[in-house]
């Protein structure tokens, strides 16, 4: 290693550095992860959650969960994405308790976006700007639909008695909605990459 190298560390090896010091007890090793990173996760969590808070506490979490595994990172994975991996897992299990409290909401439709976007061509972030945008190029009924299941937080059975619809002509209507609302946004994103 030349003296420059000694002197001037390249970013992965610093930050594999203050990871070893961390793994090691070393709470300002830590802290130093943490203020690194924080944005970045924070800025995972904040446009697929309704509160700030949430975004918040989630954050937290996902830091805490960094402090237990730490020793189980493996380097050949770049430190961010390892941390955005916990926090969409994270963000799961928010979701699957939301659920089960009955909150399904804007998060929800976001992680379906996520896994298609992921699945398809990886640039969720991409995604997330065009789905307003999506949303009001939809019809009416297809939209107000999204918008009391995901937003509202309304069961198919009280969608279906707000629209004087059957249970399974709404869940046809949220069917299609989230395969145009799809549509939409692979368009705008093939036009994007021409």
């Amino acid at each position: 290693m030349a003296l420059s190298d000694r002197q001037n560390p390249s970013p992965a090896v610093e930050e594999r550095a203050t990871i070893e010091a961390a793994c090691g007890g070393d709470a300002k090793a830590f802290e130093s992860l943490v203020r690194r990173h924080e944005l970045a996760v924070f800025g995972y969590f904040r446009p697929r959650l309704l509160e700030p808070a949430d975004a918040d506490d989630l954050c937290q979490e996902v830091f805490l969960r960094t402090y237990q595994n730490l020793a189980k990172y493996n380097h050949s994975v770049p430190l961010r994405a390892w941390l955005i991996g916990i926090a969409r897992n994270v963000l799961r299990e928010y979701v699957r308790a939301a659920r089960r409290r009955h909150e399904v909401a804007w998060t929800e439709l976001c992680l379906n976006l996520e896994r298609v976007a992921s699945d398809e061509c990886g640039r969720f972030d991409d995604v997330l700007p065009l789905l307003p945008g999506c949303m009001d190029s939809l019809g009416q009924n297809a939209r107000a639909s999204l918008q009391m299941h995901y937003g509202g937080r309304c069961k198919v059975a009280e969608i279906a008695e707000k629209m004087s619809r059957s249970s399974d002509a709404v869940r046809l209507l949220l069917y299609r909605a989230r395969k145009a609302l799809k549509r939409c946004i692979d368009g705008k994103l093939a036009h994007e990459v021409d």
